[in-house]
């Protein structure tokens, strides 16, 4: 059940956008329990997912970013 710091981030990223599984999130908490680097980074990055979402930040939809995509490639 051990698992690298590396794979603990990249569960930890998963989970701030919620597509991480029930047996990820409990191989992060088992890890983060044991390794406070990896605990410092996932309070981090649940106070960034938490600013985030307080801000309301706008995106462009994939339309929006197709047509920017077709812009730039026109102008190279």
């Amino acid at each position: 059940m051990k698992i690298s710091c590396e794979e603990a981030a990249t569960i930890c990223n998963k989970s701030q956008y919620k597509e991480a599984g029930l047996w990820e999130t409990i191989k992060l908490r088992f890890h983060i329990f044991t390794c406070k680097t990896c605990a410092k980074f996932t309070k981090k990055n649940k106070t960034l997912t938490t600013l985030c979402d307080k801000a309301n930040l706008n995106t462009l939809s994939e339309a929006e970013k197709k047509v920017m995509k077709k812009d730039l490639e026109q102008r190279l």
